[in-house]
């Protein structure tokens, strides 16, 4: 994925930049795939929870944004590339698809429950290797990109009344 670090003073081995600037674009293709499925919900929903569900998907959608910046950044400023482009993530994204037949409000609340879920227990583990290589930035950055994860998926799952 990466091919060759930029110089920075930055006191972390290359080959060390050079794992977590690969681990960063792996959350950040997840993350640019994540906010495109969560949009596509957003427009896409129907039922009688329409409008609660619409500004709710448009909100996460949009919140989201903030630490897809934060992760491409950090990836650029350990001297690699953010490699963030909507192919590019389509390409590496680990999230299943969601599929366009999914448009009632229950159904999209289901699949991107499933999503966001996964997301953050891939977040877990990138912050756990970010950790193991000493790079408490990295993993200060993917502990706030957790913390809200997990809040997202909280309000999801609220939609389900369980």
């Amino acid at each position: 994925m990466t091919k060759s670090l930029r110089k920075t003073r930055i006191d972390l081995p290359a080959k060390t930049r050079t794992a977590l600037v690969e681990l960063l674009n792996q959350q950040l293709a997840d993350a640019s795939d994540l906010r495109s499925q969560t949009k596509a919900a957003h427009w896409n929903v129907k039922g009688p929870q329409f409008i609660a569900l619409h500004q709710l998907f448009d909100t996460l959608a949009e919140e989201i944004e903030e630490y897809i910046d934060d992760v491409a950044e950090r990836a650029v400023t350990l001297g690699g590339s953010a490699l963030g482009t909507v192919r590019q993530s389509a390409k590496a994204s680990r999230l299943d698809e969601l599929s366009p037949t999914k448009q009632q409000g229950e159904e999209l609340v289901e699949a991107l429950c499933d999503r966001y879920a996964a997301l953050a227990k891939s977040t877990r583990d990138a912050i756990d290797i970010a950790d193991e290589a000493d790079d408490v930035s990295s993993a200060d950055l993917l502990t706030g990109f957790s913390r809200w994860l997990d809040k997202s998926l909280w309000m999801l799952e609220a939609h389900q009344g369980e």
